[in-house]
């Protein structure tokens, strides 16, 4: 009587229960969830007439459109592989991710259809290209074969450790690596945040995370298990999130830190033009507790926290919120849901551990690296054994994350191992130094890295962009910075910038930062 899990599994009952609901919203157009799911299935059969077979990949280069999401249904019902692509590369990184999956369709937006014509010769192994939108030479025309079929195709037996999708790395800092998700592991996650995020057939869901990034969080599948609806947004500006919000009677939506930062900075005649009750999850980078507190107290939203990564499906923790919470001032509830939390019902072990392999102390002060095992912890690395051994090494998945663990159990991240700024012996967290810059008033965004010291070996150098109009100078922020926190933990220099370099998911990019200047002077 067992049933392979799989998210799979949602869009079926979903179909059943809630056939004339709006599934999907994309500009003008609409379509209810018999209507979608017929057309997810005519593309099934195209795809099998095309001769896509279990286990082959296929690949989709687009932004937030309805045909995007159809594709994590239509492609993997059939049996193969979904290879979604960041679409802010470049040729030379989609001609590596195309290649290396092996796809042998892609499948294009109108908005890259030139970019993917011009790579065309160095992709030997693709036999179908195909527009999604609209009609151009030499592509196929994803419409118009999905108006010419039947939706009648053969359903393949789905096991549910077979490949689902394979999610490629940001690659800052070499190639990009394969994420290999099992139907399980999607399957777990979004059980997971279905308990947390609390959706029903009543929300309505906006997309202003893309949805290549780890599979939108799971959330392509999420809101079509709670039969909600999905908004679609080709790109993520605040002044079309906010008007959506109200149009669209918007309930539900996620967003990396950097965009919340854009939102909550937003001009106030924009702002106010959104409606209060917003239930926004947030994850990709730890949080300022400010941003979590303006947008809570400004805006009436309600902010949920969660961490993980795309090897792990992608979420592993949670800051729930507990009732010994709720008497505390929003800056202490704030300060607490900046915390990574705690582990999901669903996904499994999470530890913080030493060098050693011994769990930290929970005292909130000492750093260990997060590490995790469970049921959503990828299945390797697509065609990278040793990358593989080395993460997956003693039976957990080894996250590089540095982070502490406090007396109530709740997990906080102070950095990305690599980022851990060590000076005169000690450890510095480029997280917490930010948080602490950011509640100035003229801080819009910073980013803190470390840079050659001749006499600290090194020492915190920050990035910083500030509010529109406003005005701050170096000696300003670094005292600021030292009113805040132990002196040696203030940064020794400022750069002030007009944006900071970000993956598409709004992480910032501190690779690119460490190139742009040079050691700092003994102080």
């Amino acid at each position: 009587m067992e049933t392979p899990l799989t998210p799979l599994e949602f869009a079926r009952r979903t179909r059943k229960l809630y056939p004339d609901r709006v599934a999907v919203i994309d500009g003008d157009s609409r379509w209810t969830y018999a209507q979608f799911l017929d057309r997810c299935d005519r593309w099934s059969a195209v795809l099998q007439k095309l001769g896509i077979d279990p286990g082959d990949r296929v690949a989709y280069l687009s932004p937030n459109t309805h045909a995007q999401l159809e594709s994590f249904y239509a492609v993997p019902q059939t049996g193969a592989v979904l290879v979604p692509l960041n679409y802010r590369l470049t040729t030379d990184d989609f001609v590596y991710l195309i290649n290396h999956s092996g796809s042998r369709m892609v499948c294009v937006d109108r908005d890259y259809l030139g970019t993917i014509d011009s790579i065309r010769e160095q992709l030997p192994k693709v036999e179908h290209f195909v527009a999604l939108t609209g009609e151009a030479e030499g592509w196929l025309n994803y419409e118009a074969m999905i108006d010419a079929s039947s939706p009648v195709f053969a359903r393949p037996e789905i096991h549910e450790t077979d490949l689902l999708t394979i999610n490629y790395t940001s690659g800052t800092t070499s190639r990009p690596k394969g994420v290999m998700i099992t139907h399980r592991n999607a399957w777990m996650n979004s059980i997971g945040t279905l308990l947390y995020a609390r959706m029903t057939c009543a929300d309505r869901y906006l997309w202003t995370l893309p949805m290549f990034h780890a599979n939108g969080w799971t959330f392509v599948w999420t809101v079509t298990a709670a039969g909600a609806t999905h908004i679609c947004l080709r790109k993520c500006e605040p002044r079309a999130v906010c008007e959506l919000m109200k149009t669209e009677q918007v309930t539900t939506l996620c967003a990396a830190p950097t965009v919340l930062i854009a939102l909550a900075n937003a001009p106030e005649n924009i702002r106010r033009v959104a409606p209060k009750g917003i239930h926004v999850i947030t994850a990709g980078a730890p949080p300022a507790a400010s941003t979590i507190q303006r947008l809570e107290e400004d805006l009436g939203w309600t902010i949920t926290h969660v961490y993980g990564l795309t090897e792990t499906a992608p979420f592993i923790t949670v800051c729930e919120s507990r009732a010994e919470h709720a008497p505390l001032s929003t800056s202490e509830r704030a300060a607490i849901k900046a915390r990574q939390g705690v582990e999901l019902i669903t996904s499994g072990e999470l530890r913080v551990v030493d060098t050693h392999g011994n769990d930290v102390p929970h005292d909130g002060v000492t750093q260990g690296e997060i590490i995790a095992r469970g049921n959503v912890i990828m299945a390797g690395y697509y065609n990278d054994p040793e990358a593989t051994e080395k993460a997956l090494r003693g039976g957990w998945f080894h996250t590089g994350d540095a982070a502490v663990v406090h007396p109530d159990g709740y997990v906080e991240i102070r950095d990305r191992l690599k980022d851990v700024i060590i000076s005169g012996g000690e450890n510095i967290s480029s997280v917490e130094v930010e948080s602490v810059l950011l509640r100035h008033q003229a801080v819009e965004e910073v980013a803190i890295v470390g840079f050659p010291h001749e006499r600290w070996g090194e020492a915190p150098h920050a990035f910083v962009v500030l509010h529109e109009g406003a005005r701050a100078d170096e000696r300003e922020l670094r005292e600021f910075a030292r009113a805040n926190l132990a002196h040696f933990k203030a940064p020794h220099s400022v750069t002030f910038v007009k944006e900071l370099p970000k993956t598409a998911t709004g992480k910032i990019q501190k690779y690119i930062l460490r190139k742009q200047r040079p050691a700092i002077a003994p102080q």
